[in-house]
């Protein structure tokens, strides 16, 4: 059975992009375009792994890390930050909050994200 990833992004255009790209991998790609929808389908889908943006609208990236830590359905769902925010503050709560790896978007081909998806996964 495919894995699930729940890609939390509000730029649409990326969506589409990682979609089609994880798609084609054999992933199921589940998409949300802001933080509150993106809480529901974790705790909806419990998605095998998370890819969450920081800027996010309704509910920033960090709050969502912190309510899905908070919840016993979702805590234990590895979560990947593909950000282009290169905050040292939001790295650390980030890290604090269990994340297994903070990528910059535009340091990071589509190629090597699916390498950490893959890695975390242990495909």
């Amino acid at each position: 059975m495919a894995k699930k990833i729940l890609f939390i992004e509000d730029e649409s255009a990326l969506q589409k992009t990682f979609s089609d790209f994880l798609d084609k991998e054999g992933f199921q790609v589940i998409s949300a375009l802001d933080g509150e929808t993106g809480i529901k389908h974790a705790e909806r889908e419990l998605p095998d792994l998370i890819l969450l943006d920081l800027i996010l609208p309704k509910l920033e990236g960090i709050e969502v890390l912190q309510r899905l830590r908070e919840n016993p359905k979702t805590k234990d769902i590895p979560v990947i930050v593909l950000t282009n925010v290169d905050d040292f503050e939001k790295l650390e709560k980030a890290l604090e909050l269990g994340i297994k790896a903070y990528l910059i978007k535009t340091d990071f081909t589509l190629e090597e994200v699916l390498k950490k998806i893959k890695d975390e996964l242990k495909e």
